[in-house]
């Protein structure tokens, strides 16, 4: 994140977790191809979502962003962990490793994670809103930002802990890729709205009031705390529409399932 007045030195995190970002695009975009080169279908779509995904987490973690210090802050904080993550999942990149990993020990070990507990757990929306939405509150709420400015490795574990909690609350509200328990529109959509809820209470509470132990201009504050609340509704309501988009499909297939079995009766 954007380094505040005092800060010790560059962040040593962010350029890494940029590198790995390229890396990943590259992988995903050469995997794709392989698929489609063997005749498999894999919608370019989801190439042009994982590619602007992972374009802006990387132009966010290293590009310097306009505003005061908390402004620039909180947009790259919003980047990264919210918006990033939607096109990264929406293009479902554990289900295309699935089909172009070949039989062996890398495509047992995949499966062997995504199919365990520990991984169901983590999976369970309200758990992962709480995972994502707990930590945010930690940062901003207690002296815990201005530690990490001034603490590498306390701003190292920050760092990715956002980026990481961030991620896996998307992951488990859109769902798209495969994991051992698939929860229903109603746990995803309940802790959509409260993690929500308590991102708006989080940023009104920061146009109030500074994080414990750092001293941001006010209108830097201010205009931090909006781009937190305006920008956190938009990536909300992506996700709704990512919801809808799967409850619609749902709807349509249960009613052509239902036509199905009333055309066999009628038949019969």
């Amino acid at each position: 994140m954007t380094p505040a007045p005092g800060h010790t030195g560059p962040d040593p995190v962010l350029p890494l977790v940029a590198l790995a970002t390229v890396v990943a695009v590259a992988g995903y975009l050469a995997a794709a191809a392989r698929l489609r080169r063997r005749g498999d279908a894999w919608p370019r779509y989801r190439d042009a979502s994982f590619t602007a995904g992972g374009a802006a987490l990387a132009a966010a973690a290293v590009a310097p962003l306009p505003g005061g210090p908390f402004t620039a802050h909180m947009a790259q904080h919003l980047v990264i962990a919210m918006a990033a993550p939607v096109p990264l999942v929406v293009a479902r990149p554990m289900t295309l490793a699935l089909r172009t990993l070949p039989p062996g020990t890398a495509r047992r070990a995949l499966l062997a994670v995504t199919g365990s507990r520990p991984a169901a757990l983590l999976c369970f929306p309200p758990l992962a809103a709480l995972l994502d939405m707990g930590g945010l509150w930690l940062l901003y709420r207690t002296p815990l930002l201005a530690t990490a400015h001034h603490e590498p490795l306390v701003g190292a574990v920050v760092h990715l802990h956002v980026l990481a909690a961030g991620a896996l609350f998307t992951f488990c509200v859109c769902q798209r890729d495969p994991v051992r328990h698939g929860w229903s529109l109603a746990w995803r959509g309940g802790a959509l709205l409260a993690a929500g809820a308590a991102h708006a209470v989080l940023a009104k509470s920061l146009y109030a009031s500074p994080p414990p132990g750092t001293a941001f201009a006010a209108a830097d504050l201010r205009a931090g705390a909006q781009v937190m609340y305006y920008g956190g509704d938009l990536v909300d309501l992506a996700l709704a529409t990512v919801l809808a988009v799967q409850w619609y499909a749902a709807t349509g297939r249960a009613r052509a399932r239902f036509r199905r079995l009333s055309a066999a009766t009628r038949a019969t």
